[in-house]
């Protein structure tokens, strides 16, 4: 028995998945997907179903306890599977795509520019496609069915739905289920109670628990891959396959948030380690938080567009360090990261999009370390020489000992060779004026103004 609980993301994808592989290595009769989750990603929930049909195990998906519910992702989970049951007190429907669902305008909303148009017929006045012929809805079922949505206002919504539309009925033409409630759950955000849904064929069985359910299905006949197989499943022995230590580390740095985080923390990493080589704590942590967010994302459906932009404006960020341009790559690369965060993840799901604060604080650390760097590196610029032989020029040192116009003084602690006017005498004072290699360039001590050396001169 597998446990899809909660958003179905590539956590609950890898784990099903392997849980899958396990359970046709072991000769399992049968696999339980026991179900709860309000919905998640598209491209998890297509992974999990990919498996499911592909697999040598048949699969009975479970909604389950009471309470539970199967809706977006879990209806077409449900409908892949080779048996599909219900515990009472359990719904599913709802299977409108996500990123859509919350554009549409509601039934009792006029559109823009729909002032002319008459007034649209209350939901309990329209005839409802999925009642059967000769009878009438009850009312508990027109409680739990919602209202039908307004058609997709651009070709981008229309493709979508239409795509979700054609996958789930050929999910259910593949199962034997009703395939025009389907159609009605993704375009109208239809819902169905345990009861309902068993009586309009969505569902193939009711179940208090889970011997209950191995009880019902004993007997039936699944077509898994292109073969008719009975079920033998009563008394047999459950087996419980709970998320490994992987699934929940992969669930937890899955989020978007956090794997933009650990994205920053690398960069920054590496920023220090750049900035004092051979400091190897910074650059060992950011390569491993750089590493980590990258397969975080990696995992997520992600846009191209975004990801160019969060790393251009990485590389811009490290490159403010090497580049005297006073801030503005630094402002450019806190400008792209924030616009590649927005567009980072594709989805719309709730528990997967970028937090709007998160990016504001990390926009502001990015802009409060650009200017850092600009005016710890203007600072720099102005502040007096005091190493290398720039630092030499204009002390004012002693003559040790001269010959004609050239001897030795002493400089900084050490002897140096000198070259200066002629007539200077042990003990002189001389100032000195250029370093050319290890000679020294001096002049007589009233030559030359008092001296402050500094970058400039």
């Amino acid at each position: 028995m597998l446990s899809l609980d909660g958003i179905v993301g590539p956590a609950t994808a890898d784990y099903l998945i392997r849980g899958l592989a396990a359970a046709h290595e072991q000769n399992a009769a049968a696999v339980i997907l026991r179900i709860d989750t309000p919905g998640g990603l598209d491209l998890s929930m297509r992974d999990i179903i990919r498996a499911i049909l592909a697999s040598p195990v048949p699969v009975i998906s479970y909604v389950s306890p009471n309470g539970a519910r199967a809706a977006s992702a879990g209806t077409y989970i449900l409908y892949a599977s080779h048996v599909a049951a219900m515990a009472p007190a359990t719904n599913l429907g709802a299977a409108t795509p996500v990123a859509l669902g919350g554009g549409f305008p509601k039934p009792d909303e006029k559109e823009p520019g729909s002032a002319d148009k008459p007034a649209e017929k209350s939901p309990e006045s329209r005839t409802d496609k999925s009642t059967d012929k000769g009878g009438d809805k009850s009312s508990a079922e027109q409680a739990d069915r919602k209202p039908p949505a307004a058609p997709p206002q651009n070709a981008s919504e229309s493709k979508a739905i239409n795509d979700a539309v054609a996958y789930i009925r050929s999910l259910a033409a593949l199962r034997g289920r009703n395939a025009d409630w389907a159609e009605d759950a993704v375009r109208s955000a239809a819902s169905l109670s345990a009861r309902e849904a068993h009586a309009q064929k969505v569902v193939d069985l009711i179940a208090d628990d889970i011997p209950d359910l191995l009880a019902q299905a004993d007997g039936r006949t699944v077509k898994v891959g292109n073969t008719d197989t009975v079920l033998q499943t009563k008394g047999l022995r459950v087996q419980h396959r709970e998320p490994d230590w992987r699934t929940r580390v992969l669930s937890v740095i899955t989020n978007p948030n956090l794997a933009l985080m650990l994205l920053m923390v690398g960069v920054y990493g590496l920023i220090f380690e750049f900035m004092n080589p051979g400091a190897l704590y910074p650059g060992v942590v950011g390569a491993i938080c750089l590493l980590i967010g990258l397969y975080a994302l990696s995992a997520l459906p992600l846009t191209y567009a975004g990801l160019a932009l969060v790393l251009l404006g990485a590389v811009l960020m490290v490159a403010e360090i090497f580049t005297p341009s006073i801030g503005i790559l630094g402002i450019g690369g806190a400008i792209s990261f924030v616009l590649g965060s927005l567009l980072l993840v594709d989805t719309e799901t709730p528990a997967y999009e970028v937090s709007l604060p998160l990016v504001a604080g990390v926009a502001m650390a990015s802009l409060g370390m650009t200017f850092l760097i600009a005016r710890l590196a203007l600072r720099s610029r102005r502040a007096p020489i005091v190493s290398g032989a720039e630092a030499l020029i204009g002390q004012r040192i002693k003559v040790l000992s001269w010959t004609g116009e050239q001897g030795h003084v002493t400089a900084a602690g050490e002897r140096w060779r000198a070259v200066g006017p002629a007539g200077l005498a042990p003990g002189d004072t001389v100032v000195i004026a250029a370093v050319r290699g290890v000679t020294l360039h001096v002049v007589a001590d009233t030559a030359l103004p008092p001296y402050e050396p500094s970058r400039g001169g």
